[in-house]
């Protein structure tokens, strides 16, 4: 029913905040990961959206993770993980600031979804209420 897409298109896009969420979260525990069990140090993943059409599940779903695999040098020789030659070690290229942000970004996101939820819900009480 086209109708119950007031509750689909914020409800997806809820699913796919939340996994922003995560992924940030993730970003930012690990900031300072100089080694991986992949090696190397962690790259920073960003998520990606995309619309769905009316067929698909009309919505916002995830499209993808990718993997920025910048890195920056600090030059620390008494860390377990420096090179040997030059005494670098290389750390995750994560602005604090950057993830901040977009956490914020998500946060408030996923929070106008959430009222828009509410918002359906009122008026489908209210369709119900003129039924009687």
């Amino acid at each position: 029913m086209a109708g119950f897409s007031l509750l689909r298109i914020p409800g997806s896009a809820l699913t796919a905040e939340r996994f922003r969420m995560d992924v940030i979260s993730s970003n930012l525990a690990n900031i300072e990961t100089t080694q991986t069990p992949e090696g190397g140090p962690y790259h920073r993943k960003i998520v990606s959206f995309e619309t769905t059409l009316m067929g698909e599940g009309e919505g916002v779903r995830v499209s993808g993770v990718t993997e920025d695999t910048g890195e920056r040098l600090v030059y620390d020789p008494s860390n377990p993980n420096a090179d040997a030659q030059t005494g670098m070690v290389r750390y995750p290229d994560i602005d604090m600031i950057t993830e901040m942000t977009d956490l914020i970004s998500a946060q408030r996101s996923f929070e106008m979804n959430s009222n828009a939820i509410a918002i359906a819900r009122q008026i489908y009480t209210k369709t119900l209420e003129i039924g009687k």
